[in-house]
């Protein structure tokens, strides 16, 4: 006869809260605990809208225009959610994306809704 296995004790798992950093004035938001979150980046020059039977006959040189006029500000989003408004730039022979305009927190969480 085998004897049956004890479980060992299990411990109760205590994670860190964005709120657990005390200030002179009560709690503050610890935002270290998220800092590391990696977040998709991504600019929009513009969009268009095409029928399948345009789409379909578009090859190598086709030019596709866009709704955005020339000169505009590109949209910039995070995981897909407008944070900011910029213009491309080069650096170093690589394209890059200066902020002209950054959306606040408050109109962010806004959109959300």
């Amino acid at each position: 006869m085998s004897t049956p296995t004890v479980a060992p004790e299990a411990t109760r798992a205590t994670f860190q809260t964005l709120e657990d950093k005390p200030t002179g004035n009560g709690m503050d938001v610890n935002l270290d605990v998220i800092l590391d979150v990696p977040v998709t980046l991504s600019m929009e020059v513009g969009r268009a809208r095409v029928p399948i039977r345009n789409l379909l006959q578009l090859n190598q040189g086709s030019v596709i225009e866009l709704e955005r006029a020339a000169g505009e500000p590109l949209n910039v989003y995070a995981n897909g959610t407008l944070i900011a408004h910029g213009e491309v730039v080069v650096v170093n022979e690589k394209f890059g994306i200066r902020l002209t305009d950054v959306v606040s927190p408050a109109e962010r969480i806004r959109k959300l809704k």
